[in-house]
């Protein structure tokens, strides 16, 4: 009977042993389906008809007119299929746009036809619509510029497709959040040489491969954190200048870091980007092989 107790008990064991392998392998799939999930509807996003790929031109708009139309020799020289030579000018002056649009050109501003407005850099509802061009004013530290997107773009027509490191669990990691109160003020240069003022909330601490790390968080939408960082991957298996990661905001003092769903800056792909560059706190002494890896293409 006890032979047989034995028998029984290591049975038990084994199947629970069993079933908790069977539950491990059940996670470890159900966590890679959600990044796999993550990282297409991030592709799916970057090709969208509002994505960066959409972006074909980045204007410097200089103090007075700039003449804007398919004219080559105005100052925003826009594509042919826009259609007029001569639609109008934005006039830049102590730090305001304002665009004026000639007759007959049938440019709308929120779903109407504009003659004259004064448009917010980076505004999500500024935006002038023209055929399949999107055109806004964007501020890159102290200077201004046209952004022009275009459904038709080459770089969204040439682009072939993302690369990422294997799903690695081991880079899914839980930091103490460490906040700034008040904020940090800091300035942030861009791949451009421009400089932007941003406030650093906070900053998550965190252990990899036994080994603590430290880094500062901005915040872009509420309950929200997003990290420009750099490691030693940087410029050989991934992109030089730095990558992104977007998380959710501190729960009980502790912050989910999944490098994992690390990825590029809109600058990877398209070069009438501007993006920023990490702060020294934020170039940390160790490769992270997970994430985006390097986009290839002509303009890398």
């Amino acid at each position: 009977m006890r032979f047989k107790g034995r028998i029984v008990g290591a049975v038990l064991v084994v199947a629970a042993l069993g079933a908790s392998s069977w539950l491990a392998r059940a996670g470890d799939a159900t966590y890679r389906a959600s990044v796999e999930k993550w990282r297409q509807d991030y592709e799916a996003s970057l090709k969208s008809d509002d994505g960066w790929l959409t972006v074909s031109g980045l204007f410097w708009l200089h103090e007075g007119e700039n003449r804007f139309g398919a004219d080559p020799l105005n100052d925003i020289v826009l594509p042919a299929t826009a259609g007029a030579a001569d639609a109008g000018t934005f006039v830049l002056h102590n730090g305001k746009t304002v665009v004026h649009v000639h007759r007959g050109v049938n440019i709308t501003l929120n779903g109407k036809p504009v003659e004259s407005a004064e448009l917010q850099p980076d505004s999500a509802t500024d935006r002038l619509h023209w055929g399949d061009l999107t055109l806004y004013v964007h501020a890159s530290g102290q200077r201004f510029a046209l952004r022009v997107k275009d459904k038709n773009s080459k770089i969204r027509k040439e682009f072939t497709a993302l690369h990422w490191f294997p799903i690695d669990e081991s880079y899914r990691v839980v930091g103490r959040y460490v906040p700034y109160n008040p904020p940090k003020q800091a300035d942030i240069p861009t791949v451009l040489g421009d400089v932007d003022k941003v406030a650093i909330v906070g900053a998550v601490v965190f252990t990899l491969h036994g080994q603590e790390y430290r880094l500062d968080a901005e915040q872009d939408e509420p309950n929200t954190l997003s990290f420009v960082f750099r490691d030693l991957t940087s410029g050989k298996e991934t992109y030089a200048a730095a990558r992104f990661l977007d998380t959710q905001g501190p729960q009980n003092g502790e912050v989910v870091l999944d490098f994992n769903e690390a990825y590029n800056p809109p600058c990877a792909y398209n070069p009438y980007t501007t993006c920023p560059l990490p702060t020294p706190e934020n170039r940390l002494r160790v490769a992270i092989p997970a994430g985006e890896k390097i986009y290839q293409s002509d303009h890398n």
